[in-house]
């Protein structure tokens, strides 16, 4: 077993087992659990675990934390198991900031600080540091989580503070943050523009940036993630004369967009990008008036190719597309009266 090729029978099936079986079967023997535990194992592994029916729903309310399968024949959660935090909190303070393979961004609202969290596994690693990076100020920062072309996973943390405005960069592998420029408009930067998390796709993280009033700018800001040179798209062509609110998602490795307009009305469309340039792919019916505190946090998930656009207080719609089921769709946000997201279950670890 020590000299495993990597394409043997044995090397497929163990990278096609469930998350929670892969923790399971470090156990049988010294050299699976090297084997298990090299960067090409987790790597093949987290590929086959991206797959809709891995899917899971992080539930976080005052009192508990929880994860539910999704059951797409129904469009419903499945039972509920309680999960623990393996760090310090304070009645479940802990807001999902960003997440990718299976890993969460997570930050503790009491302190500040930022972790990295694989809630399948229960690794997490504390990402702050004594001289003050890796802390996390609602509505001012935003994060970002990528993977390089080196399998290293980084955060992106856009600080923007009162004589502080700057970018910083997490990695994983050397366990440090760094600076790098903002080669783009100063002015978004300032606290007038509110920031979306990043969405990582096609080696590109992307957030979406809005004036903070009727009719302001609208824009995209991408980071090529290898050469972390920064760069400015535009927005899709959406009616400007109400609130705008664009959710970005990788289908696939290709970019999409949910972009929700109007104010007492609302027009919600599905764009696509294709280079730099949005393509309009679908528009759902017409949504009744709403109050514009539920317009505020409306979010939406994809499984079995329906699209679910909810509140955090229920179902809005179920909207079946028209084209190939997507796999997955990774929202983070508020929903049903809870914090949570829809992640995959993988061996991707926080810490190397």
């Amino acid at each position: 077993m020590a000299d495993l090729p990597t394409h043997t029978i044995v090397f497929e099936i163990l990278t096609r087992l469930p998350a929670k079986d892969v923790g399971r079967s470090k156990s049988v023997c010294k050299q699976w659990y090297a084997l298990l535990s090299t960067q090409d194992f987790v790597k093949i592994h987290c590929s086959r675990s991206v797959v809709s029916s891995n899917q899971r729903v992080l539930l976080i309310d005052d009192l508990t934390c929880s994860v539910r399968p999704i059951i797409s024949n129904n469009n419903d959660y499945g039972p509920s198991s309680t999960v623990t935090f393996p760090f310090h909190h304070q009645n479940n303070d802990v807001s999902i900031l960003s997440h990718l393979n299976g890993l969460l961004c997570v930050c503790l609202n009491h302190t500040y600080e930022l972790l990295l969290w694989n809630p399948t596994t229960t690794a997490f690693k504390r990402l702050s540091t004594p001289d003050s990076h890796g802390f996390y100020i609602n509505n001012l920062d935003a994060i970002g989580l990528y993977v390089d072309a080196d399998d290293d996973y980084k955060v992106l943390h856009i600080k923007r503070r009162s004589g502080v405005l700057g970018v910083y960069v997490y990695s994983r592998e050397v366990d440090s943050w760094r600076n790098i420029p903002f080669i783009t408009r100063q002015e978004y930067l300032s606290p007038h523009f509110n920031w979306s998390a990043g969405t990582f796709c096609g080696g590109t993280l992307y957030f979406t940036v809005c004036e903070c009033w009727i009719g302001g700018t609208n824009v995209v800001i991408c980071l090529d993630v290898n050469s972390e040179q920064f760069k400015e798209i535009s927005f899709p062509p959406v009616p400007s004369n109400g609130m705008v609110q664009g959710v970005l998602v990788n289908v696939k490795n290709v970019l999409h967009m949910f972009a929700s307009t109007g104010m007492f009305e609302m027009t919600i469309d599905l764009w696509t990008l294709q280079g730099d340039y949005w393509i309009k792919v679908l528009s759902c019916p017409p949504i009744p008036p709403i109050s514009l505190s539920l317009w505020c946090d409306i979010t939406h998930y994809v499984t079995n190719g329906n699209w679910f656009v909810m509140t955090k207080l229920g179902k809005l719609f179920t909207i079946e597309m028209d084209m190939k089921p997507f796999e997955c769709f990774y929202p983070v946000s508020w929903f049903r009266g809870f914090k949570g997201a829809v992640f995959v279950q993988t061996i991707v670890s926080p810490s190397i």
